[in-house]
Order: structure tokens, then sequence, then C-alpha cells
């Protein structure tokens, strides 16, 4: 079976319909945190992210296999480390690998931090996030196919 990023473009996807319902909220409720609409469409947004960013993980470990001899390597690979090797087999550039672990430490933090504030910072993250995501999606592909094609 071919390796593929569907499922993680499948996320992309919904994350970024979370976004545009937030955005095509009128302005009053965007503001008030007790709105409910507000409220279902930011924690899609959040719950996407969390989920786009393990899947992306996984993918880049099966993507950075095809790099490297030792599979048990990779397989030891903390997240933060996963994402310098692929910044050193230029499936992310210096300053993308500094913004993933910036969405990494987020993504840590929003297991731990339930509050509105914290909750409203995320969200401002993600249209940065479905940008470089979907950036990465694609070079993961690129590899994935390589490795098909050989």
């Amino acid at each position: 079976m071919a390796l593929s990023t569907e499922q993680l473009l499948r996320t992309s996807d919904t994350l970024e319909k979370a976004l545009s319902e937030i955005a095509l909220l009128p302005s009053h409720m965007r503001s008030h945190e007790q709105d409910i609409f507000f409220d279902l469409y930011r924690n899609a947004a959040i719950k996407s992210f969390e989920l786009s960013l393990e899947t992306a993980g996984k993918l880049l470990r099966k993507a950075l296999k095809a790099f490297n001899a030792s599979t048990r390597v990779v397989d030891s690979l903390v997240f933060n480390d996963v994402l310098r090797h692929a910044g050193k087999h230029s499936l992310l550039d210096e300053s993308a690998v500094t913004r993933w672990i910036t969405y990494r430490t987020n993504r840590n933090s929003t297991a731990h931090d339930y509050g509105v504030v914290f909750a409203n910072e995320t969200l401002a993250l993600l249209p940065n996030y479905l940008k470089d995501l979907r950036e990465l999606a694609a070079k993961i592909q690129g590899v994935f196919d390589a490795a098909d094609a050989s």
C-alpha cells in the first residue's frame, strides 16, 4: 500500500473550514467568548490543529526513513528532532523548523491549558499553520511518490 498524505490534507480541510466559519461570524459574535458558535468553531479548529500536528509528525517519521539507513534511529527521535531532521533533508527550511517547533510547543500547552485566552492565542497561530501544513504535506507526498517510483 502506497503511503499518502490524504488524511493529513483532510484535517487541513477541516481546519480551514472551521477558520472560515469563524471569519463569517458577525464581529460581535467573534469577540464574545460566550457565543456557542464561536466556541464550536474555535474548538473544532484547535482539535483539527492537534490532530493534524500529530499526523504530520507520524508522516514525517515515515518520510525520514527514506533518507536514513536505520529506521530505529528515526523511531527514537523526539518530535522536535524529527522537525530538525526534516530541515536537514529539505522537507522544511530553517524558518519553517522554528515555526513548527512553536506549533508543537503550543500544542503541548493546549493539552494542559483550557483557558479562553490560551485558546484564542492558539487560534491566532492557525492561519499560518494551515499554510505550513499544506506545504509540508506536499513535500512529504513527494518523498512517498519518489519511494514508490523506485
